[in-house]
C-alpha cells in the first residue's frame, strides 16, 4: 500500500454556492467517466492518490485554487455524482467530513454485501490509514475528513485531511493500495514538501524499537526527523501569480484558443463551433483527463479554465462552464454508443496544446491576461460567492 503524498493548504472557511456545486458534480462525473472509459477504473484511484492531480482537478472545477476547501468540496462533489452510477463505473466513494467520516465503516460493509468484497478487511484498511496519519505520525495535524474510494475489485485510495490550529493550515494525505506490505513499516512512498520541524514517525521502519516500547517513549520529545519530506505546499496568498504557473504551458493553451481556430486542425473538426474561450477551458479539462503526471506540478494553471469562486484569478464563467460540460457529456454519450470521434478529438486537444509548447515562447503579459478575463467575465456569466460579475465602468456607461 502506498502513501502517495500530501499537501499543505491555507485554511479557508465559507461555503460552495449551489450554482457551482451542481457544476462541480457534473464535471467530476464527466472526468471520471472518461478516465474509466479510456484508461480503466483503477486509473481513477491512481489519479486521486496524486496530490498534484487532485489539486489540478479542484482548480479546473472552479474551486479556490489553493485552499483547504478543495478537499471536502471536490470529494463531496465526486461522491454525490459517482455513487448513483457506482454499479456502472465500478467505483464507490465513502466517508466525508466530520460525522460523515464516521459513517465510512457502515458504508463499506453495505458495499461489500453488494460486491462480495471482504468488508471487514476494507474497514480495517480505512481505520488504519486514519490511525497512521493521525496518531502514528505526530505532525501537529488532527484529522477531520476521511474519504475511502474503492473499486468493485477491492482496490482503494484514501483522501483525508487534518487541521493545525498552530499554523492555521490544513494537511491533506493521499493513500493508494497498489501494494500492501505493512501499515506500520514504511507504508509511505513519499511526503512532498518543506520540513517545518520535528516529526514523530512511528511508521518508519527504523522505529521498530520505538513501536515495541511505545508506552515508554510516548512522553518523550520526538528526536527523529523524516529523512526526506516531499509535500505539495500551497502559498498563503489568494491571488494567482505568475510564479505559481508554468507560463510556457499556459501560454500555449491561450495561443491555441485565441490565435488559432479549431478549423486549422484537422483533428479538431468535430469541435467546430466552439468559441475560443470554451476551447481554452476544454483544453485544460482535456489535460486533467489525459495528461501525464508531470503535467500537474503547477495546479494554479488549471484555474484558467473556470476561474475560482473567490474571484481568483477571475470569476467563474458559468456560460463557458456549461458549454464545456455540454461538449464532454455529448462526447461521453456518443462514446457509449460506439461513436468515439468526438471523445478522441477532445483527447487530442491536450496533446496539440502540449506539442505547441515545444516552439512556444511566452510573450503574453500575465497580469493583462487576468485583467482581460475579469473585464470579459460579465459576458461569460461570471459569478463568485459575492455575486455576479458586472461590466467594467466604461462599458456600463456605454450600455446605459
Amino acid at each position: 500500500m502506498k502513501r502517495s503524498g500530501s499537501a499543505d493548504l491555507p485554511l479557508h472557511y465559507g461555503y460552495v454556492p449551489q450554482w457551482l456545486a451542481e457544476r462541480m458534480a457534473k464535471l467530476g462525473l464527466a472526468v471520471v467517466e472518461t478516465i474509466v472509459m479510456d484508461y480503466g477504473k483503477n486509473e481513477v484511484l491512481t489519479r486521486i492518490s496524486d496530490p498534484f492531480w487532485f489539486q489540478s482537478l479542484g482548480a479546473v472545477m472552479g474551486m479556490d485554487w489553493h485552499s483547504s476547501g478543495i478537499t471536502t468540496s471536490v470529494m463531496g462533489a465526486l461522491k454525490r455524482a459517482i455513487n448513483p452510477h457506482s454499479r456502472e463505473l465500478g467505483i464507490y466513494i465513502c466517508g466525508g467530513k466530520g460525522n460523515h467520516s464516521r459513517e465510512t465503516p457502515s458504508e463499506l460493509l453495505r458495499i461489500s454485501e453488494q460486491t462480495g468484497l471482504d468488508g471487514n478487511h476494507l474497514v480495517k484498511c480505512s481505520k488504519l490509514s486514519a490511525k497512521v496519519d493521525n496518531t502514528a505520525i505526530q505532525d501537529g495535524f488532527q484529522l477531520y475528513t476521511h474519504n475511502f474510494i474503492l473499486t468493485n475489485e477491492g482496490k482503494w485510495a484514501v483522501v483525508q485531511q487534518g487541521m493545525s490550529a498552530q499554523s492555521k493550515t490544513a494537511r491533506r494525505y493521499h493513500w493508494h493500495s497498489e501494494t500492501l506490505n505493512s501499515f506500520v513499516d514504511d507504508p509511505h512512498t513519499f511526503i512532498y514538501g518543506q520540513n517545518s520541524g520535528y516529526i514523530l514517525n512511528m511508521a518508519d521502519k527504523q522505529a521498530l524499537a520505538s513501536r515495541n516500547g511505545v508506552m515508554q517513549i510516548a512522553a518523550e520529545k520526538p528526536d527523529k526527523m523524516l529523512s526526506e519530506i516531499n509535500k505539495l505546499v500551497m502559498p498563503s496568498h489568494h491571488d494567482v501569480r505568475a510564479k505559481d504557473v508554468d507560463l510556457k504551458r499556459l501560454g500555449a493553451v491561450l495561443w491555441l484558443a485565441q490565435e488559432k481556430r479549431p478549423s486549422d486542425f484537422e483533428d479538431l473538426l468535430l469541435l467546430e463551433g466552439l468559441g475560443p474561450r470554451t476551447l481554452q477551458s476544454l483544453a485544460l479539462v482535456s489535460e486533467v483527463i489525459h495528461g501525464a503526471p508531470s503535467r500537474f506540478k503547477d495546479p494554479a494553471r488549471f484555474s484558467f479554465a473556470h476561474g475560482g469562486k473567490d474571484g481568483h484569478p477571475f470569476p467563474v464563467p458559468t456560460k463557458v462552464y456549461d458549454e464545456t460540460l455540454g461538449v464532454l457529456q455529448t462526447a461521453i454519450h456518443k462514446a457509449k454508443l460506439g461513436q468515439t470521434e468526438k471523445s478522441e478529438a477532445i483527447k487530442r486537444l491536450s496533446k496539440i496544446a502540449e506539442n505547441a509548447e515545444k516552439d512556444f515562447l511566452p510573450n503574453a503579459n500575465f497580469d493583462k491576461v487576468i485583467e482581460q478575463e475579469r473585464n470579459d467575465s460579465w459576458r461569460y456569466g461570471g459569478r463568485t460567492v459575492f455575486g455576479k460579475a458586472k461590466p467594467p465602468v466604461e462599458m456600463q456607461l456605454k450600455l446605459f
